[in-house]
C-alpha cells in the first residue's frame, strides 16, 4: 500500500512527534507534583534518560507511548507501509528499554512504567489512580510498577 502523503509531508508530520514533554508525561508530572512530589526530568546521568526521576527516593518513572515502545494493545499497530521497517525499528525499542531498566535496577533504581493505554481517552480520574498507585509504589516495597492495560496473551 503506498503512502498517501508525499516523501517532504511524512518527513515533516514525522519530525513533530516530540520525544519528550509529551502531554501524557507532562500529565503525569504534574499529578505527582500537585500530591507532593519532587522529580527531576530526563536526567542524563542515569541509563535511557527517565522520564521522572525522584532521587531521594531512588525511584524512576518511564512514560511510555504504546506505539513507540511496542506495547502489547491496541494503541500499537504496525503501519502498513514498509512493515518491516516499522518491526524493526519497535524491536530495537524494545531491547534497548530492557536494556535500560536491567541497568538502572542494577544500579539499585526501582522503576515504574505507565502506559499511553492507562491514560490517553479515560479522563482526570485515570491519572489520579495512576498517581495514586505510583504513591503507593513509592511507599511499597516493590522494585518495579507497570501501570498499562496489555491485552491478554492467547
Amino acid at each position: 500500500m503506498a503512502d498517501v502523503v508525499d516523501a517532504a509531508t511524512r518527513s515533516r508530520m514525522m519530525s513533530r512527534i516530540r520525544g519528550r514533554d509529551t502531554k501524557i508525561e507532562v500529565a503525569v508530572r504534574k499529578a505527582l507534583h500537585s500530591r507532593g512530589l519532587r522529580y527531576r526530568v530526563d536526567d542524563r546521568r542515569l541509563p535511557g534518560r527517565p522520564d521522572i526521576v525522584l532521587p531521594r527516593r531512588k525511584a524512576v518513572v518511564l512514560v511510555h507511548g504504546c506505539f513507540w515502545h511496542a506495547h502489547d494493545c491496541g494503541l500499537c499497530r504496525i503501519p502498513a507501509t514498509r512493515p518491516e521497517f516499522w518491526r524493526d525499528k519497535l524491536d530495537a525499542n524494545v531491547a534497548r528499554d530492557a536494556r535500560n531498566n536491567q541497568a538502572l535496577l542494577d544500579a539499585g533504581w526501582r522503576v515504574a512504567t505507565v502506559w499511553e493505554c492507562a491514560l490517553r481517552g479515560k479522563g482526570p480520574e485515570a491519572l489520579s489512580q495512576t498517581a495514586d498507585k505510583i504513591l503507593g509504589w513509592l511507599q511499597a516495597a516493590q522494585r518495579t510498577l507497570e501501570i498499562g492495560a496489555a491485552l491478554p496473551r492467547e
